[in-house]
Order: C-alpha cells, then structure tokens, then sequence
C-alpha cells in the first residue's frame, strides 16, 4: 500500500504544475493500492479551489468519494492526539500539521512508501518516497 500526499495528488490532476509529467505517469503505471487520509483530501480539494481549478476540484472529489481511485482513511481522535504530540516534538520541522498526521497514520498502518513530493516525507525518516 502506497500512501498518498496532498502534493501528489495536485500533480496528477494539473497540467501547469511542475510535478504533472511525472505524476501522472507514475499514477498511471501504478499497480500497488493507495491509500490517504481525509485531512489529505481536505488540503487537497482546497487548494483545487484557492487556485480556481474547481473543474479538476470536483472531479477529483467524485474520484476520491466513488472508492474506486483510493482507500480513504478517516483520522481518529487518538491519531489527532498523536499527531499533535509529533507536531509539538518535531517543532524544528516545519511539517505541517497533516504531516504529522500522515506520519502517525503511516506508521499505525505499516505503510512504508508515499507517492509524494513534499521533502518532509523523506524527513520522517522510515518513508521510501516514490517517484
């Protein structure tokens, strides 16, 4: 299972983005499940719409939400306290806070690898990102 981060997703889904060549063409050749969480989707489907691509926004949500494009994995209570604690304990990172809620789910799950272009992910330290 191949986590996916916010930065991915936006690249799959946007031609002027820098990261869309190699992108869309790792997601199309992938055959491992993937795998996000709904804080992921959330920085997702906002910035679609802060930088008025709501086309792509909403086609984007329909694929995440018919279940046929990833497993949606909804943050628990114990997964925000948690990621808080890892927030607070990496204060020299500027992970963000979905970061360190991806950290926590990656770990809880034994997902090892994150589709990703986001440095901090290659900060985490036992994350293998791909491309």
């Amino acid at each position: 299972m191949i986590f996916v981060d916010m930065g991915a997703w936006f690249a799959t889904v946007v031609p002027s983005d820098s990261d869309y060549p190699v992108a869309f063409n790792w997601l199309s050749q992938n055959v491992e499940p993937l795998i996000t969480t709904n804080y992921v989707i959330d920085e997702t489907l906002t910035l679609l719409r802060m930088r008025r691509e709501n086309q792509r926004e909403i086609a984007l949500e329909n694929a995440f939400f018919s279940g046929a494009l990833v497993t949606i994995y909804y943050v628990t209570g114990a997964d925000i306290q948690q990621a808080w604690q890892v927030f607070c304990r990496f204060s020299d990172k500027d992970w963000s806070y979905t970061d360190c809620t991806s950290k926590v789910v990656m770990e809880k799950l034994h997902v090892t690898q994150a589709f990703a272009f986001d440095h901090h992910f290659r900060q985490f330290g036992s994350v293998q990102v791909v491309p």
